[in-house]
């Protein structure tokens, strides 16, 4: 009976079948690499891994010509995702990618800015402002001020100096400033990350919408000295952004402590499904880092 049933169906274009529905329920994501100064053969995999693996979400990846090629073939169709992961950091868009890019953006899409990503354009002002914080590549005062937490605020300084830079990679715990957000919904106050790039000194429009968590940049390890925002949303018209810092990708899958860290991968899963619905529907596992102790998912699952 139920053979039959399955088969009308199919026939009639009425229905599908469990498996296929539940495709088409995930959520379609476009993971754009291709160019980078960290090692993107690792890190958008590991993205990809992550993601997939979650079952919410079925990737495609789009990646660029090398360095110093024609980038006027790399023109993805934005239009065909509900979110966008940008690892990319390197040569410039062609006018067509910036305008494809900027109408989902504007148009409400979601986009996920995933640690050196911010690092790129720095002479496009949009994908600055949807970034809103960015570092290296010239950047300075002429970018917008530094934005750190200090004395139970987020402080915008325009004082002097360059935009962008870190200490060795280390351990270290990151703080929560804002538990409102559907993302940090069940989420620990503390927590220890693995062994990463502490990004610090980052300055731009700084227009952040929900501060998540910030890191103590070590001077004794070479940071700022400042509470650093590492996880936040962006406020840029009707889009949702999200914005991590973390995730410095290592040698191989295998060897990729940053990325293998259960705070990241569950991170960068809220923050996805966030920016791509608007809610978040998972539950905080059970394996979340403590703030004495980093956790790992080796295979990224």
């Amino acid at each position: 009976m139920l053979a039959w049933l399955i088969s009308i169906c199919m026939a009639s274009g009425l229905c599908c079948l469990p498996s296929q529905a539940k495709q088409k329920s995930k959520v379609k994501v476009l993971i754009v690499t291709g160019q980078n100064n960290h090692n993107w053969k690792v890190s958008h995999l590991a993205i990809q891994k992550i993601l997939d693996n979650s079952g919410l979400f079925v990737t495609d990846v789009a990646v660029s010509p090398s360095k110093g090629e024609d980038m006027d073939s790399f023109s993805p169709d934005f239009s065909s995702y509900k979110l966008v992961v940008l690892d990319y950091n390197g040569d410039s868009w062609n006018g067509k990618m910036q305008k494809n890019f900027l109408d989902f953006v504007q148009e409400g899409g979601g986009v996920v800015i995933y640690h050196a990503a911010d690092n790129s354009f720095p002479l496009w002002r949009a994908y600055n402002e949807i970034c809103a914080l960015g570092g290296w590549e010239g950047r300075n005062e002429k970018d917008g001020p530094y934005a750190y937490w200090k004395d139970g605020r987020l402080v915008k300084d325009s004082s002097d100096g360059i935009g962008g830079s870190h200490g060795e990679q280390r351990e270290y715990v990151l703080t929560s400033r804002d538990h409102s957000h559907p993302v940090m919904k069940g989420l620990p106050h503390t927590w220890k990350h693995a062994k990463d790039e502490l990004y610090d000194r980052m300055r731009g429009p700084a227009n952040i919408g929900t501060l998540m968590y910030t890191a103590f940049a070590e001077p004794e390890k070479g940071g700022s000295g400042r509470e650093e925002p590492l996880i936040f949303t962006v406020d840029y018209g009707k889009a949702r952004i999200f914005h991590i810092m973390l995730g410095h990708a290592g040698d191989t899958l295998e060897d990729n402590p940053s990325m293998q860290c259960t705070g990241f991968q569950v991170l960068l899963l809220r923050g996805a499904e966030w920016a791509a619905t608007g809610k978040v529907t998972q539950k905080v596992p059970a394996d979340f880092p403590t703030d004495k102790e980093v956790s790992y998912r080796k295979a990224y699952k």
